[in-house]
């Protein structure tokens, strides 16, 4: 403020002294009245209610308690009669960062161990509408290998024909698979702490000689490596992404699976598919043993058609209300009754779709709907019926007697 004085000096007026520096005319003629800068008179400060129980609070925070609440709690019962928010401001730069338990980095052996998880998606349709689709995903522990996959649902069909396919994409069978408590796969578990596999896919597992294993509750970080990679799918992948079908999402996923493979891995050090050759993955079993588990049971409905993943596929009307078999398989559903191919159409991505099949209706209207006929009498002309004489019947009758 000397610089007031030093401006009044030069024959500057107040109006030029208050536009120069800012200040209002009354507060320039006030310091100019002054012989200097005048000091500041401060208002007596406040005790605060806090102030008797910090030594109290201090003695709780050397004990580990930095809980704003428990800590209100604790010193209403020593006749504190202040607010939480004076605690909160006395507490907050004593408070440590918060504590994240240390966990042991977990290696997996070459062919040891595999990782799967389903992850839910979103994208925006055509009509503006965000909707969810979910994808698998399949990661080998010791390489790095990525899969994934998307599918319309997430049921065990839909888990055990993208995990064959996961498992043809690498080549082979690693020793373990881990994964959480998924209802895909796990019904529940038992008395024994143990998980009550669904019988399709323990059975599935004793086929490919894999043992299914599942990692303790609320700790993802078991299972780590999959983990981030469906982050990275919704992150990286499915970010922007545009396509036209799920067939179109499943061709761009696979190409984006073989570019992640082949790009060096943050934590290897090492690019996956070169790493993979050292796995040595048990051999996956022939195609005809797998091939029980790609088919679904459904039920043909009175007009002759099977709903699978929301379209409706056309069948011969002669197996309307019958049980038959459903596979999806290289871009195909096929459907079976007992071991004979009855129907085969392209596969169709769009929802509500009807897709007819050849001669679907042929003869229903002689047959009347009925794949069997009916039981049915035969007429006969009456020349071929045996005329007998009255003492046939006279003879029977005294036998009878």
């Amino acid at each position: 403020m000397i610089s007031l004085h030093e401006l009044y000096a030069t024959g500057k007026s107040i109006r030029e002294i208050a536009r120069i520096t800012g200040h209002a005319r009354n507060t320039v003629r006030k310091y100019l009245r002054s012989n200097g800068i005048p000091e500041p008179r401060y208002g007596q400060k406040r005790g605060s209610k806090l102030d008797p129980f910090k030594p109290l609070i201090d003695q709780f925070m050397a004990q580990g308690i930095f809980n704003c609440e428990v800590l209100l709690h604790l010193l209403r019962d020593q006749g504190y009669t202040g607010g939480i928010t004076l605690i909160k401001d006395y507490v907050k730069p004593h408070r440590p960062p918060r504590k994240i338990p240390a966990v042991q980095r977990y290696e997996t052996k070459p062919g040891y161990q595999a990782q799967v998880d389903w992850k839910i998606c979103e994208y925006v349709d055509l009509n503006g509408e965000v909707r969810k689709i979910p994808v698998f995903a399949m990661v080998l522990g010791y390489s790095r290998m990525m899969y994934i996959e998307f599918a319309k649902r997430c049921d065990i069909h839909s888990f055990l024909r993208c995990l064959i396919h996961a498992l043809e994409y690498f080549g082979g069978v690693p020793k373990t698979m881990l994964t959480d408590q998924m209802k895909t796969v796990i019904l529940g578990i038992g008395d024994d702490r143990k998980p009550r596999w669904h019988p399709l896919f323990e059975d599935f597992a004793a086929t490919v000689g894999m043992v299914p294993k599942v990692c303790r509750v609320r700790r993802p970080q078991t299972k780590g490596k999959v983990e981030r990679a469906v982050q990275f799918i919704e992150q990286n992948f499915m970010a922007g992404r545009r396509f036209t079908d799920v067939e179109d999402l499943n061709r761009q996923a696979r190409q984006w699976c073989d570019e992640q493979n082949r790009r060096i891995h943050g934590t290897t050090g090492e690019r996956p598919i070169e790493r993979l050759a050292q796995e040595k993955l048990g051999v996956l079993p022939p195609a005809d043993r797998l091939a029980k588990y790609r088919f679904e049971v459904r039920k043909v409905s009175r007009d002759g058609f099977v709903s699978y993943d929301g379209v409706r596929y056309g069948v011969p009307w002669k197996y309307s209300g019958r049980d038959v078999k459903v596979r999806d398989i290289n871009g195909f559903i096929e459907i079976y009754r007992e071991q004979e191919l009855i129907a085969q159409h392209k596969k169709q991505h769009r929802s509500r779709t009807l897709v007819m099949c050849e001669h679907q209706y042929a003869n229903l209207s002689t047959a009347q709907g009925y794949a069997y006929p009916k039981p049915q009498g035969i007429r006969i002309p009456v020349q071929d019926v045996e005329v007998r004489s009255l003492d046939v019947y006279e003879r029977l009758m005294e036998v009878g007697t």
